[in-house]
């Protein structure tokens, strides 16, 4: 699990093929210490296991072909700059909110805009997105967690501040650009636990089952 607060800036250095699938090697801006062999590392929002560390430096992940086809990391230019989290631990604060690193789909900035002090970025909402969107909720662009201001159609609006502009490769992200997006966790646990009192499929205690039992 992660929060979503990046901790570093990395630039994505090489994707070899093997197969459908491949290896992403990413170089950190700054050196994370103490990376361990195996250890799950979120790059744009989506969970990698890390493979090793080569001597120059670069991070190096195995990623299947469904992560490719599922996220920007199979369509981002080399040299592209990615976000960077390492895994929560236990007794951390919860700066941002829970994002499993799970990437729900890939939608894209429609426009990037200065307002007031802060810069406004509205991004296409693709379908399965839509119905975790709530606004003033969560929501993780490319790992890094953001408060929803407005909640269209078929799109949504976060504000950036200046630390976040500066701290994250989101800086570089302009109109037309892909950006993994991952909806609030709570909200899917939510949606789910509803549809499943409402088929009347849950399997735990109803008012009917209660009556069958003498209650």
């Amino acid at each position: 699990m992660f929060t979503g607060l990046v901790e570093a800036i990395g630039i994505l250095k090489g994707r070899y093929g093997q197969g459908a699938a491949g290896r992403l090697h990413v170089t950190p801006e700054r050196t994370l210490e103490d990376l361990k062999y195996g250890e799950s590392i979120a790059v744009n929002g989506t969970c990698l296991t890390l493979e090793k560390e080569l001597d120059n430096g670069e991070l190096v992940f195995y990623t299947l072909e469904e992560t490719l086809k599922r996220t920007n990391l199979g369509v981002l230019e080399i040299g592209s700059k990615v976000n960077l989290e390492r895994a929560m631990k236990v007794g951390d604060r919860l700066g941002g909110h829970i994002v499993s690193g799970h990437v729900d789909c890939v939608g894209q900035v429609i426009s990037c805009e200065q307002y007031g002090d802060d810069i406004e970025f509205k991004v296409y909402a693709p379908t399965e997105l839509r119905p975790y969107l709530v606004e003033k909720g969560s929501v993780a662009i490319d790992g890094v967690s953001l408060t929803l201001v407005q909640v269209g159609e078929d799109f949504f609006t976060v504000h950036l501040i200046p630390v976040t502009l500066e701290d994250t490769a989101l800086r570089e992200r302009e109109a037309g650009m892909p950006v993994n997006l991952e909806g609030d966790i709570l909200g899917k646990y939510v949606e789910k636990q509803l549809a499943l009192r409402m088929s009347g499929t849950t399997g735990g205690v109803t008012m009917a089952t209660l009556m069958e039992a003498g209650w």
